[in-house]
């Protein structure tokens, strides 16, 4: 077996395992990052979402042979140090998350369209929130994203 390298979270990672084993479980199982989610295990529902050098991305079905020479983000590594992440903030600041189960998979999707995109149009609002949640809070969530955003992004769902 090869030794694939990566950085997580800043860190410098190597994995020698199954390349062909989804991200979600390396993280999940081997290393106890368990903020990604499984809930569909097909990409449609977004609870795994992290980012892939910079992109947002469903760990659910990103092969760990994928990550040779990549950067991943996941939940646990979105603040720095103490200081929340202002999509972090702004969830708490809009009471967003209910059950919660969905809501670091909606966070991650949340910055990596900011990151990109600092004032998103609502049709950008719209294709990088693709996420289901099943407690109804998506226009919470569009309230989040906009106090980050400014004005862009104040469509509703």
């Amino acid at each position: 077996m090869s030794t694939i390298q990566y950085r997580l979270n800043g860190q410098p990672r190597s994995y020698t395992g199954d390349p062909n084993q989804p991200l979600l479980w390396h993280l999940r199982d081997d290393l106890g990052l368990i903020g990604s989610k499984f809930g569909c295990g097909i990409g449609a529902c977004g609870a795994c979402t992290v980012h892939l050098n910079g992109e947002a991305a469903r760990s659910c079905l990103l092969p760990m042979a994928a990550l040779a020479g990549a950067e991943v983000r996941t939940i646990e590594g979105l603040a720095s140090g103490d200081q929340l992440h202002p999509v972090q903030q702004a969830w708490i600041d809009h009471d967003v998350a209910q059950c919660g189960y969905c809501q670091a998979g909606q966070i991650m999707a949340a910055a990596a369209l900011l990151e990109k995109h600092p004032d998103p149009s609502e049709q950008q609002v719209n294709a990088a929130m693709s996420g289901i949640c099943r407690c109804g809070t998506y226009i919470r969530i569009r309230k989040a994203i906009a106090s980050v955003a400014g004005d862009g992004a104040r469509g509703e769902a």
